[in-house]
């Protein structure tokens, strides 16, 4: 039998016989690259045909109101006059603009840079405790949250009163652990008195004080009310030859009927109040009221001026205020922070579970300790993770508007002013000036356009990798 005669032989192929397939290394045939140039060359309106709702979203969503703004930014508050670039001259000519300008600086360098570094430091060490996952939920909790209900709840926190804001009472709980309280606060001696207002809130007597004769210390303004539950009555201290005897009293009888300067019935002592003997400017002999009021200092104590410092009257400690014009852009980051570190940590942690645990054992099993360990092989490989969480983050503060709008209270809120803020205040919060408020809506876009770059091009490098 030859071979014209089997199945498929050329000049006699049978009806059932396969066709001729292209075989590897040979040209492909023409029909099959006409077909794949068809699709990807010759018919371009299908590749536009589906990509068409995707630019009429972009055109209308993102095009249009750059466009818009950018064109917006060259007329004046009405929009009817052209004032060219005059919009952008009053941003960085007002005052108020420019407190903005600088936190929106200290945002984008404090607030990434924090949230990102304790992002890294509970990524690292959730990896090492027991209850890492539970942890890593807490943390990431804050994230589930609005922002909105955010400064709601820091705008509490912050709270002045120590009975509602927790930050204080924290704050006064600590400070009265190492700080006694003044036993009268509000105290004062009568406008006649001997004891006249002197630096720092004390009061300090006009006369010498001798011995062998009372030398007396008559207050008042001290609401009955507020006295010590074992507040008695006042005693005349007995005269003595060898000591400065005296009283310190509330020269005050209920229904007024007492004479000043006179220990009346019914009028109380005040005990633990601090007397000081000084001379020429310093402390030299000191002493404390007992429950009766008396006190006694040493003869030393003799002509020299007795001092009622002001530890006796300050008032009571509050904490500190959180929400004044030093603190409040602080204290707003530190709820940003509170929010996103949860994020950075997450998104940290993802990177740091592809690390090489080899490269981390090797290091150790060479004598590394922890920190370096940390510092020159895990940082080091979670560095393009790092920049991401970096980038994304200072994108997103330059944009912070409502934290800041409800945490920060009415007669601080141009102390902790930002961009996007200003932007809201300038165009629809009371200063009607659309022209302004989109020069500095342009003026974000033109901060933002560098951080994006930067983040395109690291994209595609990683790309080519």
């Amino acid at each position: 039998m030859t071979d014209a005669s089997l199945p498929g032989a050329a000049g006699g192929g049978a009806a059932g016989a396969a066709p001729d397939l292209p075989r590897p290394g040979l040209p492909r045939p023409r029909g099959t690259a006409a077909r794949a140039r068809s699709v990807v060359r010759t018919r371009p309106w299908l590749a536009v045909l589906f990509l068409l709702p995707a630019l009429v979203l972009l055109g209308a969503l993102v095009a249009y109101p750059i466009g818009y703004t950018v064109w917006r930014s060259l007329y004046d508050a009405n929009g009817s006059g052209f004032v060219g670039l005059k919009n952008f001259g009053t941003v960085f000519s007002d005052h108020g603009i420019l407190t903005a300008v600088r936190n929106n600086a200290i945002w984008v360098a404090v607030a990434p840079t924090v949230a990102t570094a304790l992002g890294l430091v509970f990524a690292v060490l959730t990896e090492r405790v027991r209850w890492g996952t539970a942890f890593k939920l807490v943390v990431f909790m804050p994230m589930a949250i609005s922002m909105l209900a955010a400064g709601i709840i820091f705008r509490l926190v912050y709270d002045q009163d120590p009975s509602r804001g927790v930050a204080n009472a924290v704050v006064v709980a600590v400070h009265d652990t190492f700080s006694s309280s003044a036993a009268y606060p509000g105290a004062r001696p009568r406008p006649d008195s001997d004891l006249k207002p002197t630096a720092g809130g004390s009061y300090t007597s006009s006369s010498a004080a001798a011995m062998g004769r009372p030398n007396d210390l008559p207050l008042v303004g001290i609401p009955q009310n507020k006295l010590p539950g074992g507040a008695g009555q006042a005693r005349p201290a007995p005269p003595r030859p060898d000591k400065v005897t005296g009283t310190v009293w509330l020269d005050f009888r209920p229904g007024g009927t007492g004479k000043p300067g006179v220990i009346d019935p019914g009028e109380k002592a005040l005990s633990g109040v601090k007397v000081q003997a000084i001379k020429g400017g310093k402390v030299i002999a000191s002493a404390t009221s007992g429950k009766d009021g008396t006190y006694a200092l040493p003869a030393k104590a003799a002509g020299a001026q007795l001092r009622l410092p002001s530890s006796n009257f300050a008032g009571k400690y509050n904490g500190i205020d959180w929400l004044g014009p030093s603190l409040i852009t602080p204290s707003i980051i530190a709820g940003y922070v509170w929010m996103w570190a949860g994020f950075a940590m997450v998104l940290i942690a993802a990177g740091l579970a592809g690390v090489p645990r080899e490269l981390l054992e090797q290091a150790r099993v060479d004598g590394a300790g922890e920190w370096q360990v940390f510092r020159r092989i895990t940082v080091p490989l979670l560095a393009p993770v790092l920049v991401v969480v970096m980038v994304t983050l200072m994108i997103n503060v330059l944009k912070v508007f409502d934290l800041v709008y409800i945490i920060a209270p009415g007669q601080t809120q141009n102390d902790a002013n930002v961009l996007a803020l200003q932007l809201y205040l300038s165009s629809f919060g009371g200063g009607n000036d659309q022209g302004v408020g989109s020069a500095i809506g342009v003026i974000l876009l033109l901060l933002v356009l560098p951080v994006m770059i930067f983040n395109i091009r690291r994209l595609r490098r990683e790309g080519r990798r």
